[in-house]
């Protein structure tokens, strides 16, 4: 696995309970699953179509480097799949595991279609 992304967790990113919304982590790898599928795709026209159970593992705290980490496990007709996982950097340890993120490839009418890169 490839860990293409890191953000800073600011104060502005925790819950009230003083760690990283989960949220907040969700929209960053979304983003990063979605830039990541553009690029293999070569299409800006992509889609999050499914992710599967996500299991939330351990905290991060205000001033924790988090990684951001890919791996492509499936080429559809029209889709691309990713497992993913997010950590702190500095300690390595798991925060996030999501074990398929689907994308769908989409045409200029923003259909699903074939992106012939399997």
């Amino acid at each position: 696995m490839e860990f293409r992304t890191r953000k800073l967790v600011k104060p502005e990113d925790l819950n009230p309970g003083g760690s990283l919304f989960g949220g907040q982590l969700l929209r960053w790898i979304d983003e990063e699953a979605a830039i990541y599928a553009m690029c293999q795709l070569n299409n800006q026209r992509v889609t999050t179509k499914f992710m599967s159970e996500i299991d939330f593992i351990s905290p991060a705290k205000t001033g924790d480097v988090i990684e951001v980490g890919l791996e492509l496990i499936k080429m559809g007709i029209t889709s691309i799949t990713f497992r993913c996982e997010a950590r702190v950097k500095q300690t390595e340890k798991t925060i996030i595991t999501i074990d398929k993120i689907v994308f769908v490839n989409l045409d200029e009418k923003l259909r699903p279609t074939p992106h012939n890169k399997g």
